[in-house]
């Protein structure tokens, strides 16, 4: 085989091809160069060898990353303290529940009106199935999981300017996409277009495997039909008795689909990261955090402590922090070592006695921005109405996501949803708004998608992330250029100091990253500890 420069192709190479043609392989690739799709490099339980002879460690945050810190140091000796800036352990690992308070930056209070048992996750969601620490602390600390839909082909792909702002079916977009591809692609094999790149026998091959892929009929085409409807949908489904034989449903446009640009969310589901099966911890994202923090144990963590100043000498890192209950009368926290795990958001305000490239590197990184807003209704109508259960509709409204909640189907009552996921730029725009605000747009821009918003909706809460008084934006965004000049230096341990978190890995933005990062930092403070005799 060949390409179009008499270049020899593998069959690897051609399926390869094909598979751009449906849109997953672009976007994997980009999200790899920015080490946004790596695998987790877990490999197992740590383990760190030799005695620190009471040596005492102090960790700043009482995320995942620090959490994770302090669980493995107390297993291997180590006297260890948290101080947390929040009342509550998990940082970014977060659920707001009904009842919950939340006050951002500026002073703009949230009562969260959701009904008992009900929640939203405004940070993590999601556990990838390839996240093997995250998911071995949930087994270690039996967190129950369920599983997360991310792909249901019930759900809609949305766009203003497509099929006259009406929302179509994941499945039909996708059925059509792929049924049209296969045709354009089985007539150009057919009229010898590849005869140059694919032998005789692997065109009868790839002509077969187009017939299937697309659902084409007898002469290679995509019509209206039993083979195209059994992907698409039925326009009257197969019934009983007498009016029980079904409808074919007639196939959109080849050009209607192309330019509908809705094909662009299609491979949501295939990229690495989002592939079956997903996660989600009974009961909202933030059991793993109460779990952690259980395991710990009383006394370990110190809640509404925020940190002023973290200075250091050769014999130990001395912390100034206050009671946010009762600001203003300075408190103090000695150790021989200190584990950080602020952000870099948040550090970079912090007075912190460190060498002057990891100083500059801790005022470079930016923060992405992010909101999500979460809203009840009064009932479950995207299951009762629509038969959606679980799974993203898309649309290229700001609001960009609306995610079904993957749990207690069919449940008598009002239900939540995540009405909005936002980034960029809108992201600001959404973030300079007060609360209310924010979710009035989202039941607004979504009702364009759901009708039933208005006459349904009860009440909702929103998360803007540069607004989160511990994080100041959602998670640190590197660049190539970024990581090359700066991760070396934020990686190091400086003197007594030494930083974790998502914001130092290559996983940015998962839990998996935090914890990892911990892992590694913990492994190479254990050697520096056991090289210097342990406590100061």
């Amino acid at each position: 085989m060949q390409d179009n420069t008499g270049v020899a192709l593998t069959r690897r190479q051609l399926l390869g091809r094909i598979g751009l043609s449906a849109g997953g392989a672009m976007m994997y690739q980009a999200m790899t160069s920015l080490g946004m799709a790596a695998e987790s490099s877990y490999t197992g339980p740590v383990k760190l060898q030799g005695s620190p002879k009471g040596a005492t460690v102090l960790v700043l945050g009482a995320g995942l990353a620090g959490m994770t810190a302090a669980y493995e140091l107390r297993k291997a000796g180590y006297k260890v303290k948290i101080l947390e800036f929040n009342a509550r352990p998990g940082g970014r690992n977060w659920s707001i529940h009904g009842g919950d308070t939340y006050t951002e930056l500026g002073g703009a209070t949230q009562h969260c009106g959701f009904d008992k048992n009900l929640y939203i996750n405004p940070g993590p969601w999601r556990i990838p199935h390839h996240h093997r620490a995250v998911l071995s602390y949930c087994k270690q600390f039996k967190v129950p999981l369920e599983s997360f839909v991310q792909v249901n082909f019930n759900a809609f792909l949305h766009n203003t300017e497509a099929f006259g702002g009406q929302p179509k079916r994941f499945r039909e977009i996708d059925a059509d996409y792929k049924g049209h591809i296969s045709e354009l692609l089985a007539k150009s094999t057919k009229q010898g277009a590849l005869d140059k790149a694919v032998t005789k026998e692997d065109q009868e091959i790839l002509l077969e495997s187009l017939r299937n892929w697309g659902a084409l009929d007898r002469n290679l085409s995509y019509v209206m039909g039993e083979e195209s409807s059994v992907r698409r949908g039925f326009a009257k489904y197969p019934g009983g008795g007498v009016s029980g034989k079904p409808e074919h449903s007639k196939p959109m446009r080849v050009e209607d689909i192309l330019r509908s640009r809705l094909w662009a969310t299609l491979a949501a589901g295939n990229n690495y990261e989002m592939q079956t099966t997903m996660f989600q911890p009974v009961g909202g994202m933030d059991q793993i955090g109460k779990a952690f923090a259980r395991e710990l144990g009383p006394g370990v963590i110190e809640y509404n402590a925020r940190v002023t100043e973290i200075d250091q000498d050769e014999r130990g890192v001395t912390v100034t922090y206050e009671d946010t209950t009762a600001p203003g009368k300075a408190k103090t926290a000695k150790a021989d070592w200190c584990v950080c795990t602020i952000p870099f958001s948040v550090l970079s305000r912090i007075p912190v006695k460190v060498g002057a490239e990891m100083a500059e590197a801790i005022t470079k990184l930016p923060y992405a921005a992010s909101v999500k807003v979460g809203l009840q209704f009064k009932r479950r109508f995207w299951e009762e109405d629509e038969a959606i259960y679980g799974g993203i509709s898309y649309t290229n409204l700001p609001i960009t996501t609306i995610s079904y909640p993957s749990t207690d189907y069919h449940s008598p009552g009002k239900g939540v949803l995540l009405g909005a996921y936002i980034w960029g730029l809108n992201a600001f725009d959404y973030t300079s708004h007060t609360p209310e605000e924010r979710v009035r747009k989202a039941v607004e821009y979504g009702s364009q998608i759901h009708p039933q918003y208005k006459q349904e909706f009860d009440n909702g809460v929103s998360v803007g992330w540069h607004r989160v008084p511990w994080t100041h934006g959602c998670f640190g965004q590197w660049t190539e250029q970024l990581r090359e000049r700066y991760y070396g230096a934020a990686t190091q341990i400086d003197g007594r100091i030494a930083m974790a978190g998502e914001h130092i890995s290559y996983i940015p933005a998962w839990q998996e990253g935090a914890i990892l990062s911990a892992h590694d930092m913990i492994g190479r403070l254990h050697k520096k500890v056991m090289a210097t005799g342990g406590a100061a």
